[in-house]
């Protein structure tokens, strides 16, 4: 708790100081300059291990792999800017299944809830397609992802495993992208923005094979 409320302190201070910069003549350019050093300041231990606690408690996680790349790809490189950014996102994943799963079930179920998310019961065999539908499921916030399968008391093997390599080939193509945006790179730039378009489009037509497949074998049962 007392990490949350320091990094939303800091973050509107950085917003605070971003508007102040404008407000005396500073250009946009400048002030995304001076937040990438701030960032890059506080080194690469702060940034990822705020990026594997941030995302439990609503922040979002594309905010971290947008940065990542232009903050410390000029000292770390790319490469292991991605592997310690992979590292993040499995630390996240555990952390919240944790949560949901034991130290915070009753909270979290209520939260989920009042989302309007039904928990659901599903057998120990169709836990992995449950696992995969929600992952892809648009317009669900990873957090809320993570707590509702940590609530729904998926094994944690099958939810380790199928959550990060979903959200893994999100998170790469995330991080080339603020990088190449960041260094004027258009074409590998665009060349992330598609990839990310179809993943987003591939991950529509694997959420209505299983939706399909489930009310297949529902109409078999009966």
């Amino acid at each position: 708790m007392l990490l949350a409320v320091l990094t939303a302190v800091g973050a509107g201070a950085c917003g605070l100081a971003g508007w102040w910069g404008l407000r005396q003549g500073y250009s946009l350019a400048e002030a995304l300059a001076w937040v990438l050093a701030y960032l890059r300041g506080l080194g690469p231990g702060a940034f990822f291990t705020l990026m594997a606690l941030m995302p439990s408690v609503g922040a979002p996680l594309s905010i971290f792999t947008l940065v990542a790349g232009p903050v410390f790809a000029p000292t770390l490189g790319l490469p292991l800017v991605m592997l310690l950014s992979l590292v993040s996102l499995a630390a996240n994943i555990i952390l919240t299944y944790a949560l949901a799963r034991w130290l915070l079930r009753p909270w979290i179920k209520r939260v989920c809830l009042w989302r309007g998310l039904n928990i659901p019961v599903v057998a120990p065999a169709d836990q992995a397609s449950l696992i995969l539908f929600v992952r892809v499921a648009p317009g669900t916030p990873f957090m809320l992802q993570s707590y509702l399968l940590g609530v729904a008391g998926v094994a944690f093997g099958p939810y380790i495993l199928i959550s990060w390599v979903v959200n893994a080939l999100q998170v790469c193509p995330f991080i080339y992208f603020g990088d190449e945006l960041m260094h004027g790179g258009a074409r590998g730039a665009l060349f992330a923005l598609s990839l990310l378009v179809a993943l987003t489009v591939g991950a529509r037509f694997l959420r209505r094979h299983l939706q399909r497949k489930k009310a297949a074998a529902l109409s078999a049962a009966a």
